[in-house]
């Protein structure tokens, strides 16, 4: 196993710190930034002054951020409005947290996300589009994609797990299929999460030492760090020949995961002239009760052990 020096070990502190903030930003509607905080440092080593200050902000901003896309999701309800938004990147660049941080409060019948397997047999032989046009959008609906149809210009090339011919096919598909689906009135969004070398060394380190996390790291993964040049090569080809006017990338530097949090879903709301809309007031209706009626008690054997 790798030594660890005081520097990496550091680190993977304020990594699990920051884990254990992604578990507990579900529970912050009725508590105190500050106590979740206190908790999550009486986890691990004390955090500093300025790590509490800076962890009250990103909650504070993260929340806003959230209630703006409850807005855009009303919006997008309201005008029925489509859109698919891809997040690509390296192995741990952050695509899921960001994901997460989106849908963490929206409605999923909405937004939902497509994270689709590798292609089985049968979809090996279909158009290569088509498995993902299923999970395309309908009116008023979003949908995020976590890795997308660019997994032929980034995965499949690397691995070898497609001919150079079907490489080159892609890139002349793939710009006219975006523009179809823009023409369709579907919105394209594209964003690539940018991770330095020694960046993602620290988060799969972290992934190894956290047992909560270690499902993460598979084969494949390991194999991409080892070429990471020959994914560097390929993303920066695929961002060459697929930027284009009607579906642009946008890269998010994200060494920094609370921050690309933030500057993405910021970004997000910018690129959709999402306004307010109006809702009527909402008033809970008074219960009807009927005298001939009584509530049965639940049998014994049906209820959940209250072990807590």
């Amino acid at each position: 196993m790798e030594q660890l020096d005081d520097d990496l070990v550091q680190r993977l502190h304020e990594e699990l710190r920051d884990s254990y903030d992604e578990e507990l930003e579900l529970e912050l509607e009725d508590r105190s930034v500050d106590a979740l905080a206190g908790l999550a440092a009486g986890k691990l080593a004390p955090s500093s002054s300025e790590e509490r200050a800076a962890r009250r902000q990103y909650f504070s901003e993260l929340f806003r951020l959230q209630g703006e896309l409850v807005k855009l999701q009303d919006w997008v309800v309201s005008t029925r409005h489509k859109a698919v938004i891809l997040f690509e990147g390296r192995d741990a660049a952050g695509k899921g947290g960001v994901i997460k941080r989106i849908t963490q409060r929206l409605n999923p019948r909405v937004c939902r996300v497509a994270a689709l397997p590798a292609p089985n047999d049968r979809e090996r032989t279909q158009w290569y589009f088509q498995r993902y046009v299923a999970h395309l959008p309908a009116a008023g609906e979003i949908v995020l994609f976590d890795r997308s149809w660019y997994n032929r210009a980034g995965v499949e090339r690397v691995m070898g797990f497609c001919t150079d011919d079907q490489y080159e096919e892609f890139f002349r598909s793939t710009p006219e299929f975006e523009r179809m689906l823009v023409r369709s009135g579907i919105q394209v969004i594209k964003y690539w999460f940018s991770i330095t070398d020694d960046e993602q060394r620290l988060r799969f380190m972290s992934r190894i030492h956290d047992p909560l996390k270690q499902w993460k790291l598979s084969p494949m993964d390991l194999e991409s760090r080892r070429r990471w040049e020959d994914y560097t090569r390929a993303k920066e080809v695929m961002l060459e020949r697929t930027h284009i006017t009607e579906a642009p990338w946008w890269v998010v530097e994200a060494d920094d995961k609370k921050k690309a949090r933030l500057n993405c879903i910021h970004h997000l709301l910018g690129q959709m002239p999402y306004q307010e809309v109006d809702h009527p007031a909402i008033e809970l209706p008074p219960r009807e009760r009927h005298d001939d009626y009584s509530r049965r008690p639940v049998p014994r054997e049906l209820l959940v052990p209250q072990v807590y």
